[in-house]
């Protein structure tokens, strides 16, 4: 009968066994690969934790080469993590290419039902009403066949909602698959730098034994060396910057409190305060040149560091190409739309470029302890932007001309007033 016929039509074929079988497995190894992930962060976990209690203990040269000895496992565990993490996205394109197709057959096979249910209909209709009745030998006959004529209908409405419903899972499939493969271009990304700075500390182990011959009494010479090196420095841009007298005005600052600045880390433990009394750290305008001129957040090497407002790239730079262990290392300065601008001190990996616009947010670079550092963290200072400009200065005290940001003292400003 004609109604066995478009039930028949109406169910789809289904999905050919191998093919079911391949997403099914490709289901399996994608599980795989996350318990594999999973693994690798607990691990990851427990090397932070050692980092933490190695780096608080006394710093010696046993205690500093421990800690980098951790820190290449813990990087070491975190490229694995992305390596796994790009293997499961690609097995998830897969798997959704796969039942796009397998959607896009169905599809297929569900227009050309439609299109055979409106023929017959059509076929049937172009008949006049007596044509039609003469064509059979009984009204029972006729009355049979007017059924089928309306279980094709039926079957027709089904299968448009069918249609409808394919296409929206297409749909789906095809923004998750996209949604998929810009993931898998950000993980690229992530695992070249993580790469990078496991590299800088791979070569920061090479020189600490290198400077120090692995001897205790080697090491405290270089630290002595560097804080007076550092001294030095800061006491010559200190003088410089004494005579600085840019204009700034305050109408062109946002209000202390308004929050305006969100932390640069997602973690977020202040390990030194910005001056030096208790007035400096509740108003803006405390510096004078003495004590801090920014804050210090705790932050392992290699932890994301991000853009605490959008803005633009006003530069970057390495202190340490000339004045090594003296001052800022690797720096970004980006000058926000609202009379700030923001720097990002003793990076391990840079990633973005003058000039560059970035957003709130966005990964400007990676923790590390390049320039003057007793340890991995972010430095932060915060400047009014009309008070700082990047320089390049000729140092007495470095043999070379180093460039970075510098400011009038009136120009720092303390970033919790704005955080």
């Amino acid at each position: 009968m004609i109604i066995s016929l478009a039930l028949v039509l109406f169910i789809a074929p289904a999905q050919p066994k191998a093919r079911a079988d391949l997403v099914d497995d490709l289901r399996v190894k994608i599980d795989e690969r996350n318990k594999v992930i999973s693994d690798l962060e607990k691990e990851i976990a427990e090397y932070q934790d050692q980092v933490e209690k190695t780096g608080a203990k006394a710093n010696t040269l046993k205690n500093t080469i421990a800690t980098l000895e951790l820190t290449r496992k813990k990087l070491s565990a975190e490229i694995s993590v992305l390596q796994n993490r790009i293997s499961a996205t690609n097995l998830t394109i897969e798997q959704l290419d796969k039942q796009i197709s397998d959607t896009e057959d169905s599809i297929a096979r569900t227009k050309n039902y439609i299109a055979s249910i409106i023929q017959q209909m059509s076929e049937e209709e172009s008949n006049s009403l007596v044509e039609t009745i003469l064509n059979y030998r009984t009204i029972s006959t006729f009355f049979d066949r007017v059924e089928s004529l309306a279980s094709l209908n039926r079957g027709l409405k089904s299968a448009i909602a069918e249609l409808n419903s394919l296409k929206t899972n297409l749909e789906t499939k095809e923004t998750e698959a996209k949604g998929k493969r810009k993931d898998l271009v950000t993980l690229a990304g992530q695992l070249s730098d993580k790469k990078k700075v496991a590299e800088y500390n791979k070569s920061q182990t090479n020189k600490l034994l290198t400077d120090t011959k692995n001897q205790q009494s080697n090491y405290q010479k270089v630290l002595d060396q560097k804080i007076a090196l550092k001294n030095a420095f800061e006491q010559e841009l200190l003088d410089y910057e004494s005579q600085l007298k840019f204009a700034i005005d305050p109408s062109s600052l946002p209000s202390v409190g308004s929050g305006v600045l969100k932390w640069p880390l997602d973690k977020v433990t202040i390990t030194q305060y910005f001056g030096n009394t208790d007035f400096a750290k509740a108003n803006p305008q405390a510096y004078n040149g003495k004590g801090h001129n920014g804050i210090d957040l705790k932050a392992s090497v290699g932890t994301p560091i991000k853009s605490a407002l959008s803005g633009t790239v006003t530069g970057t730079g390495n202190t340490d190409t000339v004045c090594p262990s003296a001052s800022y290392g690797k720096w970004v300065l980006i000058k926000h739309g609202n009379g700030l601008s923001t720097l990002y001190a003793h990076l391990s990996v840079i990633k973005v470029s003058t000039g560059q616009d970035v957003s709130t947010g966005d990964i400007i670079g990676y923790s590390g302890d390049t320039g003057y550092s007793t340890g991995p963290h972010l430095h932060f200072t915060v400047y009014a932007t009309q008070g700082v400009q990047i320089m390049t200065r000729k140092s007495t005290v470095c043999k070379g001309s180093y460039t970075m940001p510098i400011a009038s003292l009136n120009a720092y400003l303390n970033p919790l007033s704005y955080l």
